[in-house]
């Protein structure tokens, strides 16, 4: 079952995180947008929320199994249809780009929900998944403190380790990876690969 009963509770503190923390949310917005191909693209971002990624990145189709941040993601003109990750209600080869941003640590497989990626995704088309790293410093915090989050609770954290065997093991190739929230640098900085950074965000291809 999607763990979405948290973001029907509280679906107005999921957007009040993003007001409260701005300078975090444009820098994993950066690390993000520096993965999207820059070609024109048809997108659908899985586990869509409140459209806080899909919006400023212009993809246009969301899945969320939420109604509350559905509703949300809606009125920011966002076509959202209901559904999970590992049973995308889409045709095959349907997408050039699937964006997964903090979805990881809540579907029930991951590696089902890569493989159905992975089928609606086109020839030469790109997943993009960003996540908390379980090995940084604030994936630890994250963990300790799961038990005091809204949210965070029944989240599954992985390492950028797992994340990237889960995506080879489905198919997916040529690899890029980018990091940031990295404790004592700026916090505006965004480097290649992971290891330092606490948010990390790969890309794949379907070739």
């Amino acid at each position: 079952m999607p763990r979405i009963e948290p973001f029907e509770k509280y679906s107005d503190a999921y957007d009040e995180w993003f007001n409260k923390n701005p300078d975090m949310y444009r820098v994993e917005l950066e690390a993000v947008r520096q993965l999207v191909p820059s070609s024109k693209a048809r997108g659908v971002e899985i586990g869509v929320g409140s459209g806080r990624f899909a919006v400023p990145l212009g993809i246009e189709i969301g899945v969320e199994p939420s109604r509350k941040m559905a509703i949300k993601a809606i009125k920011q003109g966002v076509k959202v249809v209901t559904g999970v990750a590992e049973n995308l209600p889409f045709s095959k080869s349907a997408f050039d780009l699937a964006l997964m941003v903090t979805t990881v640590c809540f579907v029930d497989d991951v590696v089902k929900s890569f493989r159905e990626v992975f089928r609606i995704l086109k020839p030469n088309g790109h997943i993009i998944v960003g996540f908390i790293d379980r090995e940084s410093e604030l994936g630890r915090r994250y963990i300790a403190k799961r038990d005091e989050s809204k949210f965070y609770k029944e989240a599954t954290f992985f390492s950028a380790q797992e994340v990237l065997q889960f995506l080879k093991q489905t198919g997916f190739r040529d690899i890029t990876i980018r990091q940031t929230l990295i404790s004592g640098l700026s916090q505006q900085a965004i480097l290649h690969g992971f290891g330092k950074g606490a948010f990390v965000v790969i890309r794949g291809a379907k070739n």
